[in-house]
């Protein structure tokens, strides 16, 4: 029985399809594509800066301040809050006292109540500034989780020989070197002290120990900018080696949890074409597929990198590599318009591991200045969009109908593909791959077919070639029946009967004649 067809579709209805697509492709408004206005990667604020989702649209120093202010209006409710509280419990402390009458205690007893009353107004009080008890137990059990001998000894080889870079590099700078290296080890001793500290507060921590070195050495030791921003770059890469354990996915937060549910939602969304994002790369040019699978390569090496810029530095070869895709399918540079819909593309199709996580360690840990501006910043900006729109993908987004989409996410079917057709010039990009996509699996149903059918005739004719060398072989020894003989005497020697071996004379013996 032969297989099914990896691809069947009337021509009718596909007639009937791209009639219809080509009048939605008219229609402008009808087609919906990936479009993310630049001005929307900027700080909401206004400062000119990249923002970043996690920071509810602000950039790192816009989010700070509104950080401080939001902390401080919090800090000044709690007050108010143990204050009334403090006053109600001495008013019904008061009142209880006044009617108690004739049952009035003795000086020490009354004493002694006081003073319990007054630790545990204090005890009230101090609860709204202190950290919950569950930082402990949750500390115990990160202390209880070991990490395997292979690791620890992996890192303890790294953190070693990042260590010994980062003293080389100081050295270069002198006493300025000397004060770098003393304020971050008094930061790494600081910030042992510290963990049972909330992840936002040893962040903002980290955010200004970056602000007070990069300001010590800008206006104290007069430091030119772009040496500071080298020397920001060891700074961070040396105590970030050192925190990476205790600070990148903690068991604080719902980190862990958010990178299952996009590692859910990106496997959910399997079936999800570069045509139906409008991805201008055409996988089919082997430059372009060697591009499109080393910006899959670099996004998923992100996670075995331990220091925010390196993260960064993944991101932004993975980025680089999309441009050149796109430029070399268009044959002219790209436009943010077209790489926004790639990265989607790539990140669906590669799904790195503990993504949530390392943009959530980035946003952190990272030094600000490098998420505010420059490439890096912008490609981080356009990475977080991507996850966001992953997040939240719908039937709308991908111009597909909802029980369509719902249809897909449930794995009850796949998207069909189209027989390709003449198109006119003006026909985009998509369609175009497209239709050289549904002829090659066209060709391919055709080979596939012909391969099966040219098996099984060789299958028939094995089966005959054997069924003729039996019935040969069956007839020769029918005819030819195997005889077999008794065992004859051994030959005797020539001479073994000649008695008279003795009489016989010697044998001839060669003469040398002289001459």
């Amino acid at each position: 029985m032969s297989p099914q067809p990896l691809f069947l579709m009337s021509s009718l209805w596909v007639k009937e399809f791209l009639a219809f697509f080509l009048r939605k492709m008219n229609l402008k408004s009808e087609r919906r594509g990936i479009h993310v206005d630049q001005s929307e990667l900027l700080c909401k604020k206004g400062c000119g800066y990249y923002g970043n989702p996690a920071w509810q649209g602000f950039c790192s120093k816009c989010w700070r301040e509104e950080y401080h202010k939001a902390r401080q209006k919090q800090i000044q409710e709690d007050w108010e809050l143990a204050e009334r509280l403090q006053r109600e419990e001495e008013e019904a402390y008061a009142s209880s006292q006044s009617t108690q009458g004739a049952q009035s205690l003795t000086f020490s007893k009354f004493e002694e109540k006081k003073t319990n009353e007054k630790t545990r107004k204090v005890t009230t009080v101090k609860k709204f500034f202190t950290a919950s008890s569950r930082a402990g137990a949750k500390k115990e059990i990160q202390e209880a989780k070991a990490p395997s001998p292979s690791i620890h000894r992996q890192a303890s080889i790294e953190t070693d020989r990042v260590s010994k870079e980062f003293i080389e590099f100081i050295r270069t700078y002198q006493k300025p070197g000397q004060d770098i290296y003393k304020q971050c080890k008094l930061f790494l001793d600081t910030m042992s002290h510290k963990r049972d500290l909330s992840i936002e507060e040893q962040s903002e921590c980290a955010q200004d120990f970056y602000q007070n070195v990069a300001d010590r050495l800008q206006t104290r030791w007069k430091v030119p900018p772009e040496k500071v921003e080298k020397a920001m770059d060891e700074v961070e890469k040396y105590i970030m080696t050192r925190q990476y354990k205790y600070v990148f996915c903690p068991e604080t937060t719902d980190d862990e949890k958010k990178d299952l549910a996009v590692q859910k939602r990106i496997r959910a969304l399997h079936w999800v074409t570069p045509q139906m994002l409008c991805v201008p790369v055409s996988e089919e040019i082997p430059e372009v597929s060697d591009m499109v699978v080393k910006a899959i390569t670099d996004i998923i090496e992100m996670d075995s990198k331990r220091v925010p810029r390196d993260k960064l530095a993944c991101i932004t070869k993975c980025s680089k590599h999309i441009f050149n895709a796109i430029k070399i399918t268009k044959n002219e540079p790209a436009s943010a318009d077209d790489f926004l819909p790639t990265l989607i593309y790539i990140v669906l199709k590669g799904n790195p591991p503990r993504l949530q996580s390392n943009i959530q360690y980035i946003t952190r840990f990272c030094n600000p200045s490098r998420l505010m501006t420059g490439e890096d910043g912008y490609y981080f900006t356009n990475l977080c969009c991507a996850v966001a729109f992953i997040e939240k993908l719908d039937a709308q987004s991908l111009n597909l109908s909802q029980e369509d989409f719902d249809r897909f996410m449930t794995g009850q079917t796949s998207p069909k593909k189209q027989e390709s057709d003449s198109f006119s010039p003006d026909v985009c990009l998509g369609v175009k791959q497209m239709c050289k996509s549904l002829d090659l699996l066209s060709q391919l149903n055709e080979r596939q077919e012909r391969i099966v059918s040219e098996a099984k005739k060789l299958e028939k004719d094995l089966i005959d070639w054997t069924d003729g060398i039996t019935k040969e072989v069956e007839d020769i020894v029918e005819k030819y029946p195997l005889e077999i003989k008794p065992k004859s005497q051994a030959l005797a020697a020539i001479d073994s009967e000649n008695v008279e071996n003795d009489k016989l004379p010697p044998p001839l013996q060669p003469q040398v004649y002289a001459g």
